[in-house]
């Protein structure tokens, strides 16, 4: 499996009207097997101020979320700045370069998608999504955000219940989180 192809989950992030909404699905998978239908890979994090999001292996997620916690605190809540340097980390120390997942990471001014590739990448139009889910969420979030007059978390809301509909790996036990 590459590090892109997970089949774990859907996360999606959307900001309109200067509202964040970050969201998963519930739903962990063993190869074919559903293991678990209501984990939540939604944290908060810097004291509710940011919002991360994982696809990918749990225990790496975990230490993940760890090391970005302390790279939000050493550089003062800056979120690109400790982004980048996550993903600098997570490319070069030895120890993080086989961890397998994907982060999505949201403050009240950005959003932003981390891998261990070294990517940080912000969207265009406010919108990330990963997961096996993920191109079907983000399908569903741009025609949502573009025709209808439904806030953040709706719209992340009633997307993931859309890439539930069609991937395999995705169920409909979703947890949205939001900034303001």
């Amino acid at each position: 499996m590459s590090q892109y192809d997970f089949r774990h989950t859907t996360i999606l992030s959307v900001r309109r009207d200067d509202v964040v909404a970050l969201g998963g699905d519930g739903q962990v998978t063993l190869g074919t097997t559903v293991l678990k239908h209501g984990a939540s890979k939604i944290r908060r994090l810097l004291d509710g101020k940011v919002l991360a999001g994982f696809a990918g292996s749990t225990a790496d997620a975990m230490t993940l979320f760890t090391r970005f916690e302390r790279k939000l605190e050493e550089f003062h809540g800056q979120l690109e700045r400790a982004a980048v340097e996550l993903a600098t980390d997570w490319r070069t120390e030895k120890t993080l370069r086989s961890l397998e997942a994907l982060l999505v990471v949201a403050d009240r001014d950005h959003s932003l998608l981390l891998s261990g590739t070294g990517d940080v990448i912000a969207p265009d139009d406010g919108i990330l999504a990963v997961g096996s889910g993920g191109p079907y969420a983000m399908a569903a979030a741009r025609a949502l955000l573009h025709h209808t007059a439904l806030p953040a978390d709706a719209i992340v809301r009633e997307a993931l219940k859309i890439a539930a509909g069609i991937d395999i790996y995705t169920n409909d036990s979703i947890r949205v989180e939001t900034l303001s």
